[in-house]
């Protein structure tokens, strides 16, 4: 397991990020990113908005500009403090005042911008009131990548963010299912990876027996029963880093068909985890994936993409689906999470996170793809 704090990031490594972006911007034609809070924000600058705050908190990027960081008055001490501070400027405003007139001199007045996915609709609204001849796109659509490719620092605690979601998964293997709720046995999923040194949960299901086969369902008051496929998923975040695994555990003895559906999801798993190299496109992820279970007889009980990209979120681009055309590179890390779902009977899914190298994949989960009996 891989162990340690790594060292934060440097001024220069968010500097590095900011020009990356603004050139990345002008390349796609744009005058520049607008930047909201939420994780594109984190990512560039170190800067964690302290609260779901309404008063607008942006950052603008514009190449050959000096990167500027609009903040509430009463936020700027935090935003000062932030890693990132020294690579850019800070431009406070106070209750009272028009944050969209402070904001618009930084703007080109007939510009397109790059707008983060979760901005406010309020806050887009009163940049276009202010200047009505800019125009905006989502930063997913017009640079899909910004994040897509990670660097070696970023690699290492995804590393180990997979290597602690591994030890979770181990140590849950030795607890009781039979008779207790899937509420119950996910609190303690979240415990544990709480214990290995994540800061934050973000998902823990537990999808017993029926249940299974809704591929999101959420642990509720179900009682786990003898007999039962149950399916876990978790991650969440360690050093800032996502973690997201699935594998599928059998209470007592499976049936000749229940093991033949994980062999033909494992099958599926491992080919497409194998096919990852640089210059393959996304999409071919997905098709060796769906071609073994659609080519097994249940191409049809295989409802969701094979795999998303991950980072400072559990879920971002790039998508491991039909007709996304971007070509893998190395530095790419996404999930391979192929599975079967039966309506009312149960459901497997296998999942890894896999990083592209300079020949082929690794995955950054090491624990056994079998099904796993427990009691």
């Amino acid at each position: 397991m891989t162990t340690g704090t790594p060292a934060p990031f440097t001024a220069d490594d968010y500097k590095a990020r900011m020009d990356r972006a603004a050139r990345s911007a002008a390349d796609a034609g744009l005058a520049g990113l607008l930047v909201a809070p939420g994780p594109d924000l984190v990512w560039l600058t170190g800067y964690q908005v302290p609260a779901d705050t309404e008063r607008l908190t942006l950052l603008v990027l514009a190449a050959g500009q000096e990167p500027t960081l609009v903040v509430p008055a009463l936020e700027a001490p935090d935003a000062a403090k932030s890693a990132g501070a020294s690579a850019m400027t800070l431009r406070d405003w106070t209750d009272g005042r028009n944050p969209y007139e402070l904001t618009a001199p930084l703007l080109d007045v007939s510009g397109r911008f790059g707008v983060s996915d979760n901005a406010w609709a309020m806050h887009l609204l009163g940049l276009q009131h202010t200047l009505p001849d800019t125009s905006y796109v989502s930063l997913t659509e017009a640079l899909p990548m910004l994040r897509g490719v990670k660097d070696a620092a970023e690699l290492e605690r995804l590393a180990a963010a997979g290597a602690a979601a591994d030890a979770t998964y181990e140590e849950i293997k030795k607890v009781t299912f039979g008779g207790r709720k899937e509420k119950d046995i996910a609190r303690e999923l979240a415990d544990l990876l709480r214990q290995f040194g994540h800061e934050q949960v973000d998902f823990t299901l537990v999808c017993s027996g029926p249940n299974g086969a809704d591929p999101h369902h959420s642990p509720d008051d179900r009682v786990v029963q003898d007999g039962d496929m149950v399916v876990l998923d978790f991650g969440g975040l360690k050093h800032g880093y996502g973690s997201d695994t699935s594998r599928t555990v059998h209470v007592g003895e499976p049936t000749d068909e229940e093991r033949r559906v994980h062999d033909i999801v494992r099958e599926a798993q491992t080919a497409a985890c194998d096919a990852v190299r640089p210059g393959i496109a996304c999409q071919d992820v997905d098709r060796v994936a769906r071609k073994i279970i659609t080519d097994a007889g249940y191409g049809e009980y295989f409802i969701h993409r094979t795999g998303h990209g991950i980072g400072v979120t559990t879920h971002e681009p790039p998508y491991m689906i039909e007709g996304e055309e971007q070509p893998l590179v190395p530095g790419m890390c996404f999930s391979v999470e192929p599975g079967i779902y039966l309506p009312g009977r149960f459901g497997v899914r296998i999942e890894d996170i896999v990083t592209v190298t300079e020949d082929g994949g690794r995955r950054l989960n090491s624990t056994a793809r079998d099904l796993a009996i427990v009691g």
